[in-house]
């Protein structure tokens, strides 16, 4: 029995929205794990809080002024970059996968993520004293450096999404290995920073990196579902989408220029962590069709789930010592990857 459809109209201004029935029921069951998954992040640690005194904590409600500083500025900061982390590179991966149509693309593994992740490095070795606030600016542009080189070199006269991701792939461990020789031959004060950061963790965040992260996540994220119509358009191939009237060439730049300022702010804050933009849009097409208009939200909310989940994960197998989120999510992602890799052969 095929899914009921909701359809959505709006006279001013005249737009109207197809989709999946399942998306309500969706969305809450997402909102409510996520929102629990977060209480949990906040209750574990060295110094268990009970998640009632947590709840009023976060109410403004509870007095308890080390409960109050162990949340606020130790434990809601890393839980909010982790969840925005994992929102930025869900849709990333999304938008990826489609403007390509391969369910293997992901920025993490086209090499995207790792040209982020250099000028990240450069940034954080070579000039260390310069405002933090930089640090999504120019991992941003060594993202949209390392896609734009990726789409010339992979570009023969036509389109191959094999061959994207094979280049993509090939510059990654380029990209890599520049970084590792950045590493070697740094300052050891800003070497160590910067291999705690290569390892993809959300440890010691702050309130401030959450306020760097906020916008460019907020911003990139409406600028995609607003382009939901294209999305779809593109999914339906390229041809197709031409004799629809989607001028192509822009619609793609803008997506790619959308989908890598998601997934390098992500990384400038809180480093490679891999496999998110591959694992949480199937999952979220699994759960509400292909329709972007309710993809992309399940997308950015799985995704939001999966980094904060890994999070709680790597505090709690191996506690008191911690396990980088960016490891979790690679042993989770890295064998979905290859099963994907030998279905779509």
């Amino acid at each position: 029995m095929k899914n009921p459809w909701l359809i959505i109209r709006f006279q001013k201004p005249p737009v109207s929205f197809w989709l999946d029935g399942r998306l309500p029921k969706v969305l809450l069951i997402l909102t409510l794990s996520l929102l629990l998954v977060i209480i949990i992040s906040l209750v574990q640690g060295e110094y268990y809080i009970a998640p009632l005194e947590v709840v009023k904590t976060l109410l403004r409600l509870d007095t308890n002024s080390d409960a109050q500083f162990i949340i606020n500025t130790l434990r809601l900061p890393r839980t909010l970059v982790a969840l925005l982390v994992g929102v930025g590179l869900a849709i990333a991966g999304c938008i990826m996968q489609t403007i390509t149509r391969n369910p293997l693309a992901d920025p993490s593994i086209i090499g995207i993520n790792a040209g982020a992740g250099l000028t990240a490095v450069l940034f954080i070795v070579i000039f260390p004293n310069l405002p933090i606030a930089l640090l999504p600016i120019s991992a941003f542009v060594g993202g949209l450096l390392v896609a734009g080189a990726i789409y010339l070199v992979a570009w023969q006269g036509e389109n191959s999404v094999i061959r994207l991701v094979l280049v993509g792939i090939g510059f990654n461990f380029m990209v890599f290995a520049i970084t590792n020789i950045i590493v070697t031959f740094g300052n050891i004060n800003s070497v160590s920073q910067a291999l705690v950061w290569l390892t993809g963790s959300v440890y010691g965040k702050t309130n401030a990196q959450v306020l760097i992260l906020l916008p460019w996540i907020m911003i990139f994220m409406i600028i995609a579902w607003i382009m939901s119509k294209e999305l779809n358009s593109l999914n339906l191939g390229e041809n197709l989408s031409i004799g629809l009237g989607l001028p192509l060439g822009k619609v793609q730049l803008m997506l790619l220029i959308t989908s890598v300022a998601l997934s390098s702010a992500s990384v400038a804050i809180a480093g490679t962590i891999g496999f998110v933009g591959l694992v949480a849009p199937h999952m979220a097409r699994f759960l509400v069709g292909n329709t972007h208009q309710g993809l992309i939200p399940v997308t950015g909310l799985m995704g939001g789930l999966l980094v904060v989940g890994a999070d709680v994960m790597g505090r709690w197998l191996f506690s008191p010592t911690e396990l980088p989120c960016g490891i979790v999510t690679a042993i989770i992602g890295a064998p979905y990857f290859l099963f994907l890799l030998t279905k779509s052969r």
